[in-house]
């Protein structure tokens, strides 16, 4: 990579809004939400390789 990622002022929003939702969380709430956070994560990620394998021909 060519240098640190910049975020939008909507990105940078959402992040905040993000961070305010957390804080009310329980702790069960926040480590629920971050296994299925966790897991939206790897299926995004096997998405973005399937598609990659899909569009290279591999």
């Amino acid at each position: 990579m060519s240098g640190p990622i910049m975020l939008s002022p909507e990105q940078e929003f959402s992040i905040k809004s993000f961070e305010l939702q957390v804080k009310e969380m329980s702790l069960e709430q926040a480590k629920d939400f971050l296994v299925k956070l966790y897991q939206h994560m790897v299926i995004s990620e096997v998405t973005y390789r399937e598609l990659l394998q899909h569009e290279w021909g591999l």
